[in-house]
């Protein structure tokens, strides 16, 4: 793999971030709507831990925002051209790791439905389903535990 860098995103990364998520090729079909209307601002960034995945040449990879309190992965993205090269498990054990170092015990995720397997390959448990909720989502969604060690 080549090297990957996570660094702490901050506001000026707002616009990047967007375009991260709105090209994602995981939100296509039925899921398309949902992603169109994310938009990462400024004030983002201030309820919670922003980090972004870089290559060498700072090219952004992908990014997670974690969100305090309640304990929540809030979003990670992988961009399409670094899917399968494991950014996303870096991401996540790196949000892993800052969890404990905050304190918590655990990082409640809301999966969006093709999600699902990739957030147990890296050791969350399914605790439920949550329900759609017209008009931003359609479809019923994965809850998923990480335990913090």
């Amino acid at each position: 793999m080549e090297q990957v860098t996570i660094t702490r995103a901050s506001a000026k990364d707002a616009q990047q971030l967007t375009c991260l998520c709105q090209a994602s090729s995981s939100y296509q079909g039925v899921y398309a709507e949902a992603i169109s209307i994310v938009e990462v601002t400024a004030g983002y960034f201030a309820e919670r831990l922003v980090f972004r995945a870089v290559d060498q040449d700072a090219g952004l990879l992908g990014f997670y925002s974690l969100i305090r309190e309640p304990p929540e992965l809030d979003m990670l993205f992988v961009s399409d051209e670094a899917q399968g090269r494991g950014v996303g498990r870096l991401l996540v054990d790196h949000m892993i790791e800052q969890s404990r170092q905050i304190g918590l015990k655990g990082v409640r995720v809301v999966s969006h439905p093709p999600t699902d397997g990739f957030y147990r390959r890296m050791d969350a448990r399914r605790i439920g389903t949550v329900s759609a909720k017209p008009a931003v989502t359609t479809w019923e969604r994965p809850e998923l535990w990480f335990t913090v060690p």
